[in-house]
């Protein structure tokens, strides 16, 4: 069984020593090399970082990856292997998931996926709103809706929870990881074509990555996944005060 997690990046970094990790630089194209593998090589779309985010790893990994299985975590986030942990930030790097941790867990599940995140007052679709776009989101429901009719349903159930897989991070059967990515990019790939972001702030032009992390429990739910969750691990210090202010200020400010 062969597990490759590509670590996506855009700076040097500390990366964990388990050769099942893959740092990759994301939007190596025209950008200075460090000394990873770039995402600009083979079949790629490196040049759309600055809108698709982490998924310019993610649709390499696609075209020019070959393994068992496959998977996304971040240069500051990773799936831990404990159901719980706290502790410094230098003792995390002991508790990331390693490839004998992740066989066992393969056994029995076919995706490894994190921890929901939990919004509590705010749906997916009203956060989105809120922080974002929400016509963008609407616009992606209308392309789902003409391409992907059978996934309409889970669109407007998971748009509606209060709860959702989060970080565009996973690792899966690579045929499940070939079927998630051809009918995400499909998606994306349109959207693209619908909308206008040629005014859009350098952080909201970032729109595809963030309508992304909305497009996976969908196609988890349509295709009845058997998965598992494992908590995530921030690598570095967070602060939660600012980043509860920013999310009522948005929820009201609306």
């Amino acid at each position: 069984m062969s597990i490759k997690v590509i670590i996506a990046t855009h700076k040097k970094y500390q990366m964990p020593s388990d050769p099942m990790y893959i740092p990759v630089q994301v939007g190596r194209e025209n950008k200075a090399d460090l000394g990873y593998l770039g995402d600009n090589t083979g079949d790629h779309i490196s040049m759309k970082n600055p809108n698709y985010c982490e998924l310019t790893a993610v649709y390499w990994a696609w075209k020019n990856l070959k393994a068992d299985f496959i998977g996304l975590v971040h240069y500051r986030r990773h799936f831990c292997d404990q159901s719980f942990f706290m502790g410094s930030i230098k003792s995390k790097w002991n508790h990331i998931l390693s490839a004998t941790a992740a066989k066992k867990l393969f056994d029995k599940y076919d995706v490894i996926l994190p921890k929901k995140r939990h919004y509590w007052i705010e749906t997916s679709m009203s956060h989105y709103e809120h922080a974002h776009n929400g016509q963008d989101l609407l616009q992606t429901r209308k392309i789902i809706a003409e391409k992907y009719p059978d996934y309409l349903k889970n669109f407007d159930e998971e748009m509606n929870k209060t709860a959702s897989h989060r970080f565009n991070m996973f690792i899966m059967k690579k045929q499940l990881f070939d079927n998630y990515c051809e009918w995400m990019f499909d998606i994306l790939f349109q959207l693209e074509k619908n909308i206008d972001i040629s005014n859009y702030t350098p952080k909201e032009a970032r729109v595809f990555g963030y309508i992304s992390e909305r497009l996976l429990d969908v196609w988890v739910s349509r295709n009845s996944i058997n998965y598992v969750e494992l908590p995530v691990m921030f690598m570095e210090k967070q602060n939660w005060g600012k980043k509860i202010y920013d999310f009522i200020k948005r929820k009201f400010s609306n």
